[in-house]
């Protein structure tokens, strides 16, 4: 019998003090799979409190500590570290053809610290919880709330630099470790997503740990940092939040772009259209999400003349995003489609993604988006491109690679259905809250007039469609884990360096070092073989 890094250790110990990339993946999917129902938990609380126009199921404190929780578990512990710390730390080693990460024992510390923080904000919650929402706007944070701001911050500090590590291990481990042959530009493309993730991780993660520290200060100890009535300034705290928080976006959606790729070529059976344009448009995403912050501010306080700047800027980071959606299309174009569950999942994001970029062009208006501020428009705009595309691309690989990760194959019937479910039971729950929040609904309400209640219906309902979309591939994919056919090193006849080892991998990767002599994605080679 092979060994694989599933077998190659047994017992909880050989697990918590592994420095294999690939079980430290397995704990973090683990974790932030916990953590994404305790999350939905919530939300599911709120959509049954808004199915009537007057909140009946929680009183108003309660809603506030439940869109509270809602909001800093799947953001900061889910969204964030969700492809990264997942897909990223299995696969990154294996697709540029190492044996571990450059730095393993730095690796299971990060795994460690995003526990250490989720611990310190479950605990919070449980305790009484917090009512600031995930962003701690001050001064409330500061010196109203008398919730547990401090533990919960603290928590989101301490999670923060176990994505400062990750992303530290990512870069090193893409310019020392690749493969002999292995060109820049010959990385896959999920490879230069991780890379321009990182290095938002490492550029920006820092800010937000020192304005998070800058409010447990000014908690604790009453020093005006943000608070008017000490001397300090509350639009310093957007400024600071909202510079790491507008490229936190791309730390949640660039990844799922490198997926969708590796997806979409796959299953297309065609090399990527404009390859070259795609990679530069990730690093161009990263770049420009540096200087876009101050969309979030059009109605804060800000200066006409830096909206404007900000607006145009926004504007600007569209259009790589929109190279990359023309060139799917384009990869698409004359390909060998097969409708796989994970192609369905990809062609998912791509839909939802596209609805979420374009309603982003509403918000970058500085006009219209006075209108449209703090409503529900915002809402379905951000839950479009955090939701329906990084989490769509985000079971789009995990039902991509599972076979090589597990070593199992999953009834692919039941997971094109939850697929399609997923969509369907998303755009019910979003799409009428694009409406509500143009006719003037706003977010984080517990109650809102009459004639806006059948909106609220039809999004509760497709909530609950959505959370049967969610649910079901955690029982099949659990079942495949002992009922599953085993699976072949290659199920999909995919290209990558990954797909060359046993399902599942040996403890380390490779028998022996692999030389790369093919272009990336050559998928037209078949052809020609064939032909």
């Amino acid at each position: 019998m092979k060994t694989s890094y599933l077998t190659a250790g047994f017992g909880l110990w050989s697990w918590l003090a592994t420095r294999d990339h690939k079980r430290i993946a397995i704990l973090y999917t683990i974790s932030i799979t916990l953590l994404f129902f305790i999350g939905g938990a919530a939300v599911a609380l709120i959509r049954l409190d808004l199915l009537t126009p007057h909140s009946e199921l929680v009183s108003i404190e309660t809603y506030n500590k439940l869109f509270s929780m809602h909001g800093v578990i799947m953001v900061w512990f889910f969204l964030i570290p969700s492809i990264p710390a997942t897909l990223g730390n299995f696969l990154v080693p294996m697709m540029i053809g190492a044996r571990d990460l450059a730095f393993p024992r730095l690796n299971l510390l990060s795994w460690y610290l995003y526990l250490l923080g989720a611990l310190f904000a479950i605990g919070a919650l449980l305790a009484g919880g917090v009512d600031t929402g995930w962003t701690f706007y001050t001064p409330f944070s500061t010196m109203f709330s008398n919730t547990h701001v401090f533990a919960v911050v603290a928590g989101v500090f301490v999670a923060g630099f176990s994505s400062i590590l990750t992303g530290l291990n990512f870069i090193v481990t893409i310019h020392e470790m690749r493969a002999p042959g292995l060109t820049w530009f010959r990385l896959p493309l999920f490879v230069w997503s991780m890379y321009a993730t990182s290095l938002i991780l490492v550029l920006a993660t820092p800010v937000l740990a020192m304005t998070l520290f800058l409010i447990a200060v000014e908690r604790l100890f009453g020093i005006g940092v943000f608070d008017p009535a000490l001397g300090g300034g509350p639009l310093l705290f957007q400024h600071l939040f909202w510079f790491y928080s507008h490229p936190a976006v791309y730390i949640m959606i660039v990844p799922a772009m490198g997926v969708a790729s590796e997806i979409i070529g796959c299953f297309a059976r065609n090399g990527i259209f404009g390859y070259r344009f795609m990679a530069y448009a990730m690093l161009a995403i990263a770049g420009f999400g540096f200087l876009v912050w101050g969309h979030h501010m059009f109605v804060s306080g800000q200066s006409a003349y830096a909206g404007t700047v900000f607006s145009l800027l926004t504007f600007l980071v569209s259009v790589p995003s929109a190279v990359k959606v023309f060139n799917w299309a384009a990869t698409l174009y004359k390909g060998r489609i097969s409708f796989d569950a994970p192609m369905l999942y990809a062609l998912g994001f791509i839909g939802l993604f596209t609805v979420g970029g374009l309603t982003g062009l509403f918000l970058a208006s500085l006009g219209l988006d006075v209108h449209l501020h703090d409503t529900y428009f915002v809402v379905a705009h951000f839950h479009y491109i955090m939701v329906g595309g990084a989490v769509m691309a985000f079971f789009g690989g995990i039902h991509f690679w599972w076979p090589k990760v597990t070593g199992r194959l999953y009834p692919d019937a039941w997971a094109r259905f939850a697929a399609l479910l997923s969509f369907f039971g998303f755009n019910l729950t979003f799409f009428p809250q694009f409406i509500v929040g143009y006719l003037g609904m706003p977010r984080r309400y517990p109650e809102y007039p009459p004639e806006f209640q059948v909106w609220n219906v039809l999004s509760s309902a497709g909530a609950s469609v959505l959370a049967v979309g969610y649910a079901l591939p955690l029982f099949y994919l659990f079942w495949s884990l002992r009922y599953g056919p085993p699976a072949p090193d290659n199920p999909w006849r995919a290209k990558g360096l990954e797909w060359q080892t046993p399902s599942p991998p040996p403890p380390e990767n490779f028998l022996a070092t692999p030389v790369v002599a093919a272009e990336p994605y050559a998928y037209a080679d078949e052809d020609s073989r064939s032909g």
